[in-house]
């Protein structure tokens, strides 16, 4: 398994990897994450990288369709007299 985030590869980028993060404002952290946001691509640290994922994940449940769900049972249709 791959660990791009950690050791050697932190050696060859300016101070191995650490600055300020833009979202958090948090000082002398790992900020190896790439992502979006507002139309540019910046570096962000991995706690920000997670919340913004948990933020979209729990965005899209919400717009999904809330008609019909698996968990409810099919309607029973109703005797009529003559079948009684």
């Amino acid at each position: 398994m791959s660990k791009n985030h950690r050791g050697s590869g932190l050696r060859a980028q300016p101070a191995h990897g650490r600055g300020v993060c833009p979202i958090c404002h948090k000082e002398n952290i790992k900020v190896l994450y790439e992502q979006e946001i507002d139309g540019q691509k910046v570096k962000i640290c991995k706690y920000c990288k997670a919340a913004l994922k948990n933020k979209a994940l729990k965005n899209k449940k919400a717009a999904s369709p809330a008609g019909v769900s698996a968990a409810q049972p099919a309607p029973v249709a109703e005797k009529t007299s003559a079948e009684n």
